[in-house]
C-alpha cells in the first residue's frame, strides 16, 4: 500500500478529500502492481478554487513517492489558440531529455510527423494531415510509456486547453486499455463549448465516473480556520468565515491569510469585517489592492497576465517599459501581497519563467482590469517582442489575434506566416483564426484575394462549405491570375464535392475552362472536370464520353495535363467495357517509367487522390494485378511515411484490400478493408471513402461465406439506400443485392439489382466485372423467369469477351452454366475454369473447379476446388464442396 505521510495530510486546500486521495493511491497501486494492467483515467471536475490543482501536486508525491515517472501540463486561459500548447508541455521534457537519434529511434517513423508539432523538430515541406499528427502524439506517449513504466500523466485546467491537444488526449483515452498508464484530469465544469465540449466528454467516457469535489462543510471551514488562526476562533466567526466564502477552499485560505495579516481576533465580534475583508482579496478588491501597489506595480502586473507564462523579471520590464531594477522591486511587492509567486519546483514547466500567478482567479482578474484599449497595446507590443527575439511568427500569434483591426500590413503578413507554421505542424484551426482575423485588418486589395484563397485552403477539408464561400469571393476580386487562379478554381471545385454538389463542381470548373484559350491552364481544367464527371454517380451528358476519347486522342503524356487526361480515358472505357487492353494501354501511357509522374504523385496536391485511385481501379479489373498491387502498396507507404492517417490513408487500404480480394487472399483483404473502415469511421459517415471501405468488406465477407457477418457490417455501417452520388468501387447496389439474396430476401434483392440494372444503363457503365448486377441477377431469376434469366446471361457474356479478360469471360461462362442442366451445364463449367484457371482472380477459380466438380460428379475436380477454397480463406466454399464430398452421392 502507498503511504501517504501526515504532513502531506496538512495541506489546507485538501480538506475534505479524503476520498479522492484514497481513490488515487488505489489507481497508483495498481498501476504499480502490474506492468501488463490496464490504464485508467481519473477525472476531477471542479469548480475555481476547489482544490484540483492541490489534488494533482499531492497526486505527484503520492506517485514520485512509489517510484512512478510523472508528466504534468497545465492549460491556461491566455494559450487556448496557441495549438500543441499541452501536450508539448506534457511531453518535451521526455523528448528533450534524449539525443536526437535517441528520441527519433524511440518514435520511429513518428518522429517526422508528430516531432514539429512538440517542437523537436523543424516541419517537413508538405502540409501536416492533423489527424497523422495526433495519431503520432499518440504513438509516441506509449512508446515512452513503455520506457517509463510505470508513469502518471497529469493534466491540469484541461477547459482550457487547446483543441488539437484535446483530441490527442481523448485518441489516447480511448487507447488506455492495452497500456499501463494513469492519467489524471482535473477541468472547472462549464467554461468550454463546441468541440472542446465534445472531446472534454469523450475523455471523461473513456475513464471512471468524475471525482467531483464539493465546498467545504461548515465544520470542515471550523476545523481549517482553528487550524490557521488557532484554536480560540469561536463557532460563529468559523460559521461566518464558511458563509463568506461559500465553502471554497482557496477563498478560505485567502480571507484567513487577510485575516491573520490584519491581526482581527477571530470572534463573533469581527465576523462582520469578514465580507470586506473577502471583497479585497477577489475581483475589484483585488485591483484596489493592486493599485495600492502603486502604478508601477499595476503595471507590472499587468504585462504578466498579458504574458499568462513564461513570466520573466526581464520580459515583463521590456513589456511594461521599465528599467530592471524597479522591475525586480515591483515582483518583490506584487509576490509580498500574494499576486505573484514562485513557481512549484515539482510542477514547474519548461516555459513558466520565474514568475507565475498565485491562482488563475487572479491572472483573470488582473487582465480583465486592463483598460481595453491598453490591453490591445499591449498585446501588439508583445507580440513585437517575441518576434524580435526570433521565436516565430506562430508565437507571436496568440497577441495578434488579440490587437485591434487597424490597416497595418506587415500585421497581415505576419499572421499569414503564422498560419503556414500552424498548417506546417498540423494545426488547420489554429491557421484559420490567424487568416480570418488577417481579413478583418483589412489586407490590402492586391493581397485580399490571396488571403482568403490561403484561407480557403486552410479549411477546405474542416469546413468545406464555408471553403466554398472564401474561395468564390477570392475568385470574384483582382489578386488571383495564371496558375493560381487555376489552382482555385481546383480547390473550389474540391470543396463542392466535399459539400456534396459533385454538379456545381463541374459546372463551377466548366465555365472556368470556357475563360480560357486553348493551352496548358485550360488542359488542365478540362481534365478536372472529366475527373469529377468521371467519378458521378449520376448520368452525365450522353456525348460525354466521345469528347474525353477526343482529346485524350491528341495526348502524348508530355505534361500532367495530358497524363490526367489518358488515366481518365482508361478509366471510362473500362467503366464502358471496351476493351481491357486499350484500357490499360491508355494507363500505362500516363506513367513515366512505369511510376507516376511528378505532381501525380499521391501525396502532391495539385490534383488530388482521385486520379490515382482511378488508375489503380483501371489496373485491378483489367487484370494487371501487379501494376494495380504496386500503386496501391505506393500509396499506403506514402501515406503513412507522411503521417496522413485520415481519408487518404483509409482509401489506400481499402483499395490495398480490393487488391487482395481480386487476387483471392480473402483472409488479407478482410484484414485491410476492416482497418480501412475503422479509419473511415473517424473521418465520418456518408462521405465516398466510407462507402468504398464497408462495400468491399461486405463484397469480401460474402465471398469468404460469412454471411451473417455481412449482414451485421451492412447494418452496423448504414450500407443500405440512399447511396452517395459518386462512383464506388465494386456497384454498391450489386453488392446489397447479393447480399439481400445470400440472407434469404430474394425479392427484396432482385429489386435492388434491377436498380442496380438501370443506374449503370442510365451511366453507360457496362462492364460485368465492375458492375456485376447482371450475373446475380440471371441466378436470381433462373427459376422464377428461365427466358429473362438466359437473356442476362447472354447479355453479359457479349459485354464480357468484348471487354476481354479471361475473368470477364469465365465469370459470364459460371453465369450460364449454373442456368443449364445436363452435358451442357458440364461444358460450360469446364470452358469457365479453363479461362480463369487463366485468370489472377484465384476465388473466382476455385468457385469455378467447385461448381465444375458438382456440375460433373468429379471427386478430383471437388478436391482442387477445396484445395483452392481453402488457400482463398473462402470457408462457405469449402463447407460445400465438404459436403458433397461427405455425402458422395453420383460422385465419380
Amino acid at each position: 500500500m502507498t503511504e501517504v505521510g501526515p504532513t502531506e495530510a496538512a495541506s489546507a486546500s485538501l480538506w475534505e478529500r479524503e476520498d479522492e486521495v484514497a481513490e488515487v493511491v488505489r489507481a497508483i497501486d495498481t498501476l504499480r502492481a502490474d506492468r501488463a494492467s490496464s490504464g485508467s483515467l481519473l477525472l476531477i471536475r471542479g469548480e475555481a478554487g476547489f482544490g484540483k490543482t492541490a489534488l494533482l501536486a499531492r497526486t505527484r508525491r503520492i506517485a514520485e513517492a512509489g517510484g512512478c515517472t510523472v508528466w504534468s501540463a497545465r492549460g491556461a486561459e491566455t494559450l487556448r489558440s496557441v495549438p500543441f500548447n499541452v501536450v508539448r508541455q506534457l511531453l518535451q521534457p521526455a523528448l528533450m531529455s534524449l539525443l536526437p537519434e535517441e528520441a527519433r529511434e524511440y518514435l520511429g517513423d513518428w518522429y517526422d510527423v508528430a516531432g514539429p508539432a512538440l517542437g523537436i523538430t523543424e516541419p517537413g515541406e508538405r502540409q501536416a494531415d492533423p489527424q497523422g499528427v495526433c495519431d503520432g502524439l499518440v504513438t509516441a506517449v506509449r512508446r515512452l510509456a513503455r520506457r517509463d513504466w510505470p508513469l502518471v500523466l497529469l493534466i491540469d485546467d484541461a477547459h482550457w486547453a487547446d483543441l488539437e491537444t484535446l483530441r490527442w488526449l481523448a485518441a489516447f483515452a480511448e487507447r488506455l486499455d492495452d497500456l499501463s498508464v494513469l492519467v489524471v484530469v482535473a477541468r472547472r465544469p462549464g467554461e468550454v463549448g463546441g468541440e472542446g465540449a465534445r472531446l472534454l466528454e469523450a475523455v471523461a467516457a473513456a475513464g471512471r465516473p468524475a471525482a467531483v469535489l464539493n465546498p467545504l462543510t461548515p465544520e470542515a471551514t471550523a476545523g481549517l480556520t482553528r487550524a490557521t488562526l488557532g484554536g480560540h476562533a469561536d463557532a460563529p466567526f468559523c460559521r461566518e468565515v464558511w458563509a463568506v466564502t461559500g465553502g471554497n477552499p482557496y477563498e478560505t485560505v485567502e480571507l484567513l491569510a487577510k485575516v491573520r495579516d490584519s491581526e482581527l481576533e477571530p470572534t463573533e465580534a469581527a465576523a462582520a469585517e469578514l465580507r470586506a475583508l473577502n471583497r479585497s482579496a477577489r475581483g475589484g478588491g483585488l485591483v484596489a489592492r493592486l493599485e495600492e501597489l502603486g502604478i508601477e506595480a499595476t503595471r507590472f502586473a499587468w504585462a504578466a497576465a498579458i504574458l499568462g507564462t513564461g513570466i520573466s523579471v526581464g520580459l515583463v520590464a521590456r513589456l511594461a517599459t521599465m528599467d530592471h531594477d524597479d522591475a525586480v522591486r515591483c515582483a518583490h511587492l506584487l509576490r509580498n501581497a500574494r499576486i505573484l509567486t514562485e513557481p512549484d519546483p515539482a510542477n514547474r514547466q519548461a516555459d513558466d519563467g520565474d514568475l507565475v500567478f498565485v491562482h488563475p482567479l487572479i491572472r483573470s482578474a488582473v487582465y480583465n482590469s486592463i483598460p481595453d484599449a491598453l490591453r490591445t497595446a499591449m498585446h501588439g507590443i508583445a507580440a513585437q517582442i517575441i518576434t524580435d527575439s526570433g521565436l516565430g511568427a506562430a508565437m507571436a500569434s496568440r497577441h495578434l489575434l488579440q490587437v485591434h483591426p487597424d490597416d497595418d500590413e506587415e500585421v497581415v503578413e505576419q499572421l499569414r506566416e503564422a498560419a503556414r507554421e500552424h498548417l506546417a505542424v498540423g494545426a488547420p484551426d489554429a491557421a484559420r483564426r490567424c487568416l480570418e482575423r488577417a481579413l478583418r485588418e483589412p489586407p490590402l486589395p492586391e493581397v485580399h484575394a490571396r488571403v482568403l484563397y490561403e484561407l480557403g485552403c486552410a479549411t477546405l477539408l474542416t469546413a468545406p462549405a464555408t471553403t466554398i464561400g472564401h474561395l468564390r469571393s477570392a475568385l470574384g476580386m483582382p489578386g488571383l491570375d495564371g496558375d493560381e487562379r487555376v489552382d482555385a478554381v481546383f480547390r473550389l471545385s474540391q470543396a463542392l464535392l466535399h459539400n456534396d454538389q459533385l454538379q456545381e463542381a463541374v459546372r463551377t470548373v466548366e465555365a472556368e475552362a470556357a475563360r480560357h484559350r486553348d493551352g496548358p491552364a485550360k488542359l488542365r481544367l478540362q481534365a478536372v472536370q472529366f475527373m469529377w464527371e468521371g467519378i458521378s454517380g449520376e448520368a452525365v451528358s450522353a456525348d460525354r464520353s466521345e469528347r474525353l476519347a477526343a482529346l485524350a486522342a491528341t495526348c502524348t503524356g508530355r505534361d500532367n495535363s495530358e497524363r490526367a487526361l489518358l488515366m481518365l480515358r482508361g478509366f471510362d472505357a473500362l467503366n464502358r467495357g471496351e476493351s481491357a487492353e486499350e484500357v490499360a494501354e491508355f494507363c500505362d501511357r500516363s506513367l513515366v517509367n512505369g511510376r507516376l509522374a511528378p505532381g501525380l504523385g499521391w501525396t502532391d496536391t495539385e490534383w488530388g487522390i482521385e486520379l490515382g485511385l482511378m488508375l489503380a481501379c483501371s489496373y485491378l479489373y483489367t487484370d494487371r494485378l501487379d501494376r494495380a498491387d504496386s500503386l496501391c502498396t505506393e500509396a499506403l507507404r506514402a501515406y503513412e511515411s507522411a503521417g496522413w492517417s485520415g481519408g487518404h490513408l483509409a482509401l489506400a487500404h481499402a483499395y490495398v484490400g480490393l487488391g487482395h480480394r481480386r487476387r483471392g487472399r480473402l483472409r488479407e483483404a478482410e484484414t485491410s478493408l476492416r482497418e480501412a473502415v475503422r479509419l473511415a469511421e473517424r473521418v465520418g459517415r456518408g462521405l465516398p471513402l466510407y462507402w468504398t471501405a464497408t462495400c468491399n468488406l461486405v463484397d469480401t465477407l460474402l465471398a469468404r461465406g460469412h454471411v451473417e457477418e455481412a449482414w451485421e457490417i451492412a447494418e452496423q455501417f448504414g450500407f443500405a439506400p440512399p447511396y452517395p452520388s459518386t462512383i464506388v468501387v465494386p456497384d454498391p447496389r450489386s453488392v446489397r443485392g447479393r447480399l439481400l439474396l445470400a440472407v434469404g430476401r430474394t425479392k427484396d434483392g432482385v429489386n435492388e439489382l434491377e436498380q442496380a440494372e438501370k443506374a449503370a444503363a442510365a451511366r453507360g457503365r457496362h462492364n460485368p466485372v465492375l458492375v456485376p448486377w447482371a450475373l446475380d441477377l440471371a441466378r436470381a431469376l433462373a427459376t422464377e423467369d428461365p427466358s429473362r434469366a438466359a437473356r442476362l446471361a447472354v447479355d453479359a457474356r457479349r459485354h464480357a469477351e468484348r471487354f476481354g479478360t479471361d475473368t470477364a469471360i469465365g465469370e459470364a461462362l459460371r453465369c450460364a452454366a449454373a442456368l443449364e442442366t445436363g452435358q451442357r451445364a458440364v461444358r460450360l463449367a469446364a470452358q469457365a475454369v479453363a479461362y480463369l484457371e487463366a485468370s489472377p482472380c484465384q476465388y473466382e477459380h476455385a468457385a469455378a473447379r467447385v461448381e465444375y466438380g458438382i456440375a460433373a460428379r468429379s471427386v478430383a475436380e471437388l478436391n482442387r476446388g477445396l484445395s483452392l477454397a481453402r488457400s482463398c480463406g473462402a470457408d462457405g466454399l469449402v463447407a460445400q464442396a465438404r459436403e458433397v464430398l461427405e455425402t458422395g452421392r453420383g460422385l465419380r
